[in-house]
């Protein structure tokens, strides 16, 4: 088994390290062991792009394909100017146990592209996005490897994506993403999807700990789409929001900020600082409140060694992926916190890509109620199997996850056998 080494910023060594702890526990064979330990394909694409003032300019792509055994590849594109092939590797993987955590028939993917979108016009991205598609149609479609987005693509990211391969296949083809716009094909309630996933798991905690008896405080790090949302939906649940952030920092008030005046403000604002009401304080200080739940859906390597030590949540519940280390889930579970780990805590996101996937294929669409409350179940269903997997094999939840998710790859890839 790899020791801890690059594991504090190397998100794939992470990956790797918490793979081969479940493996070793699951007692995994040599061979299973390699199968799963490396992804099926990795794609590196150089995509030109004619840019709006006349200059051609290259940037690199990534696709990592990591397993096809229980179904297509899943995983989301990210544009980002800190983009690796090892974060893409180490994302690919982790959408692999993500999908199996929730029982979704879906495999691992990952994408990227190395470029810096705010310096970038619309024209130009939508250049980049369908020279990008270009290059990697033949490795994507509804049956082999599905998109979606990510840090710094939306809906109309995807709409580019899926109209460059209708184009190509001469025909409309609405599955070959998720996280489209419902026009063209996008399900209701997929834009709250990871938000609510994170509540639903949020909550089954709570209730774990016999926690129920006042409202929760909770602190959240990172205002986008994921922490916005569970922030509101948690607001309207009833649990105390006592801080948030964004990348300019963040604002704290123990009594408690009303999300919805907040959602309003940085709607005109573009940022949460100068909230009325609130103290002004750091990103790195939004996670050492004082809270029951501290709630991280920023970027990955967020709680770490140094400051592990300092967490003063009695719930982690990850918003985002992998914003702990290896070294900081060891201090964390020293110190009691219950963890929810965000291949279980932020699953909702790719179970109604799941659903938004199933309702292209039938040319049937489904009413939001519908997809949340199947949402629910999932996510209700998955916390319970995961701590299950915990106190049945008496380890922490993060590798009852992983555990729980190599099991199900496992078994499907042994019943199928090696085709040779």
């Amino acid at each position: 088994m790899e020791q801890f080494t690059d594991t504090e910023t190397n998100l794939f060594s992470a990956m790797v390290y918490r793979f081969d702890v479940a493996a070793q526990k699951l007692n995994l064979g040599e061979g299973l062991y390699k199968f799963l330990r490396y992804p099926t394909r990795e794609i590196s694409v150089y995509v030109p792009v004619l840019l709006d003032d006349g200059r051609l300019e290259i940037f690199k792509g990534f696709r990592v394909q990591h397993s096809f055994a229980r179904g297509p590849c899943k995983g989301g594109i990210r544009y980002a100017p800190d983009v690796t092939l090892d974060e893409i590797k180490a994302l690919a993987a982790e959408m692999t146990w993500k999908c199996a955590v929730v029982n979704i028939p879906f495999g691992g993917a990952k994408g990227g592209i190395i470029c810096d979108p705010p310096k970038m016009t619309p024209g130009e991205l939508e250049r980049l996005t369908r020279r990008y598609t270009a290059q990697i149609l033949e490795f994507i479609g509804p049956e082999t490897d599905v998109p979606a987005p990510d840090i710094n693509t939306n809906e109309q990211v995807m709409a580019w994506i899926m109209d460059t391969y209708s184009m190509h296949a001469r025909r409309t083809v609405t599955a070959v993403v998720t996280g489209k716009p419902v026009e063209l094909g996008g399900s209701a309630g997929r834009r709250e999807a990871t938000g609510r996933g994170i509540l639903v798991t949020a909550r089954e905690a709570i209730k774990k700990l016999d926690m129920t008896s006042k409202p929760p405080t909770v602190a959240i790090q990172g205002f986008g789409n994921v922490g916005s949302t569970a922030a509101r939906l948690m607001h309207a649940d009833g649990y105390k929001i006592v801080a948030v952030s964004d990348i300019h920092g963040g604002i704290y008030n123990p009594a408690g900020i009303n999300i919805t005046e907040l959602l309003a403000f940085t709607g005109k604002n573009k940022t949460v600082l100068g909230f009325p009401n609130t103290e002004r304080i750091s990103n790195a200080e939004v996670l050492e409140l004082p809270c029951d739940m501290l709630v991280p859906s920023a970027t990955e390597n967020q709680i770490h060694a140094k400051n592990a030590p300092n967490i003063k949540a009695r719930i982690l519940c990850e918003g985002a992926n992998g914003p702990t280390t290896p070294q900081a889930d060891v201090i964390l579970q020293e110190n009691g916190v219950f963890l929810v780990p965000d291949i279980l805590a932020n699953a909702g996101g790719v179970t109604v890509s799941y659903f938004e996937w199933v309702q292209d294929r039938y040319g049937y669409f489904w009413r939001e109620e519908d997809v949340t409350s199947r949402l629910h179940e999932t996510m209700i269903r998955s916390f319970h199997e995961v701590v299950g997997f915990a106190e049945k094999f008496k380890v922490d939840n993060r590798t009852a996850a992983y555990m729980l998710a190599i099991d199900r790859v496992a078994h499907v890839v042994k019943m199928r056998g090696y085709y040779a």
